[in-house]
């Protein structure tokens, strides 16, 4: 595969597919998805998207996307293949009867748990007009997200966190809110600018030396719905990036990151 994170992202090589897929049946397909695709079609043909690369694994050319992520967050969609079922899920999403819990790296060392409990409205100004910040006024949103670290070490954290909401950008905002941004962000991190470098030019050598990790470390780890009829759990296991990470900057081994994420 070509750099993923060039100007423009490559095709989904179809023979990886099969590896991202976390649960399928009659009903529904589980996804563990890379963070360098989108989720949405676009100009580049079925391939350049992962609701396109599902259509061409399935067959199926109407699929509901119940839950969506941005492009560089990795983890968790769920695709339902029949609208009675993707109402089921969406229902259970709008009536908050699922709790999602995501594992990012954070930049510094949070020590104690937060729960942030603060307003989200769109920037007014600003180079980047599709970010948002911490703002009470009428066009906020209520938003709440929880922090609990997992591992502190080197000048950085491994945390778990929990939105309660599910606002734009929700857990960019508030990690860069308490100044713990997630590591990699190029919109919430240290310089919004390297955004849009990103976007024009693709990675160039000065993010390269601004980011340790070339998108924001943030993944949809787990789903855990409570249905009427029993509980139902998803769960996708951390990529490769962050892992290597991990890895080298925390000096973290996999098994010390798969013991403290069997807990959560």
């Amino acid at each position: 595969m070509t750099d993923p994170y060039g100007e423009e992202a490559p095709l989904v090589d179809t023979s990886d597919f099969p590896k991202w897929i976390v649960q399928e049946d009659n009903d529904l397909i589980i996804i563990n998805k890379p963070g360098w695709l989108v989720c949405h079609p676009s100009k580049n043909g079925p391939l350049s998207s992962l609701v396109g690369v599902v259509r061409e694994h399935t067959g199926l050319e109407k699929l509901h996307l119940v839950s969506r992520l941005d492009r560089e967050t990795s983890g968790l969609i769920i695709f339902a293949k029949r609208p009675s079922v993707a109402r089921k899920f969406q229902m259970a999403i709008q009536n908050r009867i699922v709790r999602k819990t995501y594992i990012a790296l954070l930049e510094g060392k949070l020590l104690e748990p937060v729960l942030i409990d603060l307003p989200i409205a769109k920037r007014r100004g600003g180079p980047v007009i599709v970010k948002s910040e911490v703002r009470d006024d009428r066009t906020a949103q209520n938003a709440r997200t929880s922090f609990i670290p997992l591992i502190t070490k080197n000048g950085y954290t491994l945390c778990c966190v929990s939105p309660e909401t599910g606002r734009k950008h929700q857990i960019r905002v508030h990690a860069e809110h308490i100044e713990h941004h997630i590591v990699g962000d190029k919109i919430y991190g240290p310089d919004e600018m390297l955004y849009i470098e990103f976007i024009k030019q693709g990675w160039t050598p000065r993010l390269e030396a601004a980011l340790p990790i070339k998108r924001q470390a943030l993944h949809c780890y787990c789903y855990e719905f409570e249905f009427p009829k029993g509980a139902i759990c998803y769960t996708a296991p951390l990529k490769k990036d962050m892992l290597n990470f991990c890895q080298i900057y925390m000096e973290l081994n996999h098994e010390s990151i798969a013991a403290v994420l069997n807990d959560i």
